[in-house]
């Protein structure tokens, strides 16, 4: 299968992109043709990430890109931000993961809630890909209900912290130099910085998936794990609005990361479509074919402007995280109706993994239930329009 070398831009998305985030998103969709798609398939058969590539993402600046230059970020845009999702997620779902949960879910935190110290030594090593961080929130009992959480941190004599729980379904775990964990204290949820090697933490890697094999996801385990207030406690956030926060960053980039994968699964379903002949013609000549065409292209499109437009307003300071529900919600549900689609137009040869799609569809249905899952981000939305709480 050819490799191509722009998105689909149907509507002239990108004649509203500014020339630096053209230049991004061009610089990422080489480095994931060139470094990328010869590689993901074995990786993701094997159940592996690609690990050799995560200095060579640090030097290119795709972590934390939208964070400030002087903590060695980029300080890019909000939507140059998301380009880099979505051509990281164009690639493989397990990439994508991999450098948003070390932008928006360990950088972004340490930079809103940390102290200065904190930033000054972690943000950095981690935007440069010498250190690699993971977020754990989710529990084994506790997924779309982070009130629920039972690991706690009790505070000790001497300025210490004494952490006790687990966590699950946690990316990058298992490699991570430091976790952000979230526990219940006595004085509300509170965040902290637990490092690699410290004793009683441990991060076991899971086996067995069938979505996002080609990313690492780990268990944390908390057993009388001790540490020092200064370096660990993120002193500027009390309350689950220090973790939600985080989330909203996530999800955000997941709603450009979505339409990567759909974008990647409908041109390989169109140049198929073009080439395959049956009844002595292209299938792409049939009536079917071009409704399946026309209505994968018309949502990725639709799904390009919806996020444009929150782009801008993040950019702006103007947005909110019901909005983000929108984007991230409908471009996840989009995505994984276009793989499947594109799975149809391919016939057999769609489940092969000489073609992206049953990969990108497997790993979709990950990114369908996680970072919020399709229903929750419904009620949410539906609490925005009612101004009532389906909730409780």
């Amino acid at each position: 299968m050819s490799v191509t070398t722009e998105l689909t831009d149907y509507m002239g998305f990108q004649g509203l992109l500014t020339d630096e985030e053209k230049l991004v998103r061009e610089t990422a969709r080489k480095f994931v043709n060139d470094e990328v798609l010869p590689i993901i398939e074995e990786h993701a058969l094997n159940e592996t990430f690609p690990s050799h590539l995560i200095p060579k993402m640090g030097e290119l600046g795709f972590y934390g890109p939208n964070l400030p230059e002087k903590y060695g970020c980029a300080g890019l845009s909000n939507v140059a931000y998301g380009l880099l999702m979505y051509e990281l997620e164009r690639g493989d779902s397990g990439l994508r993961s991999f450098a948003s949960v070390q932008g928006s879910l360990v950088m972004y935190p340490i930079y809103a809630y940390g102290s200065e110290a904190q930033k000054e030594y972690w943000l950095p090593k981690l935007a440069a890909g010498e250190k690699i961080g993971c977020f754990g929130l989710t529990e084994p009992d506790f997924g779309s209900n982070p009130a629920g959480m039972r690991t706690n941190a009790v505070r000790e004599a001497n300025g210490k912290w004494r952490i006790n729980g687990s966590k699950m379904w946690i990316t990058n775990g298992s490699v991570a130099d430091v976790a952000v964990v979230w526990a219940r204290t006595d004085d509300g949820v509170r965040g902290f910085l637990v490092e690699k090697g410290t004793p009683g933490f441990s991060a076991p890697k899971m086996h067995g998936k069938w979505s996002l094999r080609a990313s690492v996801t780990s268990e944390l385990v908390f057993e009388d794990v001790i540490v020092d207030e200064e370096k660990s406690l993120l002193p500027n956030v009390k309350g689950l609005k220090g973790p939600l926060g985080c989330l909203t960053q996530a999800r955000y980039g997941i709603a450009w990361g979505a339409l990567g994968a759909a974008d990647a699964c409908y041109q390989a379903a169109l140049e198929y479509a073009l080439s395959r002949i049956q009844f002595d013609k292209p299938i792409a000549s049939y009536q079917l074919q071009q409704r399946k065409l026309a209505e994968m292209v018309t949502e990725i499109t639709k799904g390009q402007l919806l996020v444009m437009q929150l782009g801008r307003l993040k950019d702006q300071g103007n947005y909110s995280p019901a909005q983000v529900s929108m984007a991230k919600m409908n471009n996840v549900h989009v995505a994984i109706n276009i793989c499947r689609t594109a799975r149809t137009i391919l016939g057999a040869n769609g489940i092969m993994s000489e073609y992206p799609i049953m990969r990108h569809a497997n790993n979709l249905e990950a990114v369908y239930t996680y970072e919020g899952t399709h229903d929750m981000h419904l009620l949410i939305i539906g609490e925005k329009v009612t101004g009532i709480s389906a909730f409780r």
